[in-house]
């Protein structure tokens, strides 16, 4: 998919935040992947005019485990349905006493201490490096602030994401240690989506929804299941409506994304052509092919 075409929004999140007023033109479809089963099938829509592809990480239902999600399938079909711009909505704990239940925090970190999770589109036959120095696009984080601002939404621009393995919580141990580490929340999806979503040239930026306090926290075994499920509806009804005002800010923009999103592969392939794997070229026809055919 050449980069240069208008912006197509991708929102990647659980189930309720593709539930949005005003959305029209939907349309559930189901888009293949040379690498595997996607979550879902995507819904396309538009929001005043905006085109969007909404795709459930979990699948509808909640169907799919972090550490079962097919990333790889994810993006790619993303990629397939002409999006340029991603972002990814989810569920954390905080790490930090500012970063109550119910604040939103716009990532520009990521610490990855996932490990059974295939991180990388490419591989023996076409090996590719990207840079991750910067790993969300900075565009995308002032338009979400903006509309965080807008919606008097309490929010913090910036903070670093611990991604881990999961599916079980952390041990007080290891809270405490990323802790140390200076992380501000921890979830279980963020990675490797962000990485993959670099090497398929898309902007990606991270809107973690805090819905209660890591096990380090003193009150952590004081909290209900139903206080936590509180909280989750709550970010997902501000959730749909921070997508819905960000919508708009997004559909003008430079030809490509000025922070280099779009033209990250430039200089990232190593392999030489008259040694680069015909069949590693065809599964790649839609994350490289602008590089790949060039």
């Amino acid at each position: 998919m050449a980069q240069g075409n208008e912006p197509v929004i991708g929102i990647i999140g659980g189930s309720g935040i593709y539930e949005i007023d005003g959305l029209s033109n939907t349309e559930w479809r189901k888009v293949e992947s040379p690498f595997g089963e996607p979550s879902d099938a995507l819904l396309f829509g538009e929001l005043d005019g905006q085109k969007l592809v909404f795709l459930p990480r979990h699948g509808r239902g909640h169907r799919i485990p972090p550490s079962e999600l097919n990333y790889r399938a994810n993006i790619d079909v993303m990629k397939r349905a002409g999006v340029t711009e991603i972002i990814s909505v989810s569920a954390v704990g905080s790490l930090r006493e500012d970063l109550p239940p119910g604040t939103f925090v716009i990532v520009d970190q990521f610490i990855d201490r996932t490990f059974a999770r295939n991180k990388s589109f490419f591989g023996t036959g076409l090996v590719a490096h990207v840079g991750m120095g910067d790993p969300v696009c900075g565009r995308l984080g002032d338009a979400l602030e903006e509309a965080a601002k807008e919606l008097d939404i309490a929010h913090v621009r910036g903070g670093t994401y611990l991604v881990m393995e999961g599916p079980q919580f952390s041990t007080k141990a290891e809270s405490n240690l990323y802790r140390s580490w200076g992380c501000s929340v921890i979830g279980m999806t963020n990675m490797p989506e962000a990485k993959l979503a670099r090497e398929a040239e898309m902007c990606y930026a991270s809107v973690a929804m805090v819905t209660d306090f890591d096990c380090w926290h003193e009150d952590h075994d004081h909290v209900s299941v139903e206080a936590v499920i509180k909280v989750l509806l709550a970010n997902a009804d501000k959730g749909r409506s921070l997508v819905k005002q960000v919508a708009p800010k997004l559909r003008a923009r430079a030809h490509v994304c000025t922070e280099g999103c779009h033209t990250v592969l430039d200089n990232a392939i190593i392999t030489a052509p008259q040694a680069r794997d015909p069949e590693m070229i065809a599964k790649l026809d839609a994350v490289a092919g602008r590089v790949l055919k060039g």
